[in-house]
């Protein structure tokens, strides 16, 4: 008889397995608790604090950058330079190619030019964030791209509102057609996609699944506490340690290798 635990664990691995990607990808499940502390973590974390890159937070539909006041510190105190932006207005009236302008913008005028930087896109700011890397130059200088329960195919919630931002954010909308199109270019970066199976405002919860890059499924219960739960927070520390890919890889626009 299984135990709870060993069901989770397999209903992940059937999950992986009928995954509709055809690209190989990097799959890792989080499924057991515990603490966060930074005594618990593994000394890589620790070292070289000096040549980490800037971090830069984008928060979803209806937060601030507040809305990351217990990973931002945590980031801090391992020795990351943490910042974060709040969009506006930050409710879906403006589109999600307008507010990437907003981080291209706060970009330029915090970071020098030289500078290249890590992102973070919860949800909404995930795909804010795609805009900035995909289409405003950002896939330049971002090293590390990180989406938490972004709608990467769209969410059946946002059918719900027809404000411009929401309406991006629909299954097969034109900006999420756009962006899927060429998507095969974040391979040039470190690219995570962290998504949990239980999400209730992207859904299908499997929307956040990308054909490339390193995907980890958390097990958390609601979508805000993909933000705070310890499993998360370690899988956003574990994708800014990583090494940086060293080669570029072709222009994927022209012939896009997934639909």
């Amino acid at each position: 008889m299984r135990t709870a635990r060993q069901h989770i664990n397999l209903y992940f691995r059937r999950l992986s397995e009928t995954s509709r990607w055809s690209v190989p990808y990097k799959l890792e499940f989080y499924t057991r608790p515990f603490k966060l502390r930074l005594e618990a973590l593994s000394l890589p974390y620790m070292n070289n604090a000096k040549n980490r890159n800037p971090v830069l937070l984008i928060h979803g539909i209806n937060d601030t950058g507040e809305v990351f006041c217990k990973m931002a510190p945590y980031l801090a105190k391992l020795g990351w330079s943490v910042y974060d932006i709040s969009l506006t207005p930050n409710n879906g009236k403006l589109g999600l190619d307008e507010l990437a302008g907003q981080v291209a913008a706060y970009i330029d005028k915090t970071f020098a030019p030289e500078q290249p930087l890590d992102l973070v896109g919860f949800s909404m700011g995930g795909i804010v964030s795609r805009y900035y890397v995909q289409r405003l130059g950002g896939i330049e200088r971002v090293q590390r791209f990180i989406t938490i329960s972004a709608p990467n195919q769209g969410t059946s919630i946002a059918y719900f509102s027809q404000r411009p931002g929401c309406i991006q954010m629909q299954p097969a909308s034109k900006l999420i057609q756009d962006l899927n199109q060429d998507a095969a270019m974040l391979e040039q970066l470190n690219f995570t996609s962290i998504w949990t199976p239980f999400d209730l405002i992207i859904v299908p919860a499997k929307s956040s699944q990308m054909p490339v890059g390193r995907e980890v499924i958390v097990p958390v219960l609601l979508h805000s506490w993909m933000l705070t739960d310890p499993r998360s927070i370690q899988a956003v520390v574990e994708a800014l340690s990583e090494p940086l890919k060293t080669a570029k890889v072709q222009d994927y626009r022209r012939s896009p290798t997934w639909a």
